[in-house]
């Protein structure tokens, strides 16, 4: 079986630009420009692992999170 897992060596971190609020601490970062993929990772540990998720599935969490969904 082939290793599906991007290189992630010269990814293109992003932090949300809702990191500045009340907890600036607790952030993630996504790479943008993978096919069919989404990296993510903790922004505090910028060289430790990466989840890669299938972009379906993130889009998925995102709609969900906007949607206010994981209140409880």
């Amino acid at each position: 079986m082939p290793n599906s897992t991007p290189d992630l060596s010269a990814a293109t971190w992003r932090k949300s630009s809702f990191s500045d609020g009340t907890n600036p601490d607790s952030c993630i970062e996504v790479a943008p420009g993978f096919d069919g993929v989404v990296p993510v990772r903790d922004s505090k540990d910028p060289q430790g692992p990466a989840l890669v998720f299938p972009a379906a599935a993130w889009a998925a969490f995102v709609a969900d999170v906007k949607a206010d969904r994981f209140t409880g």
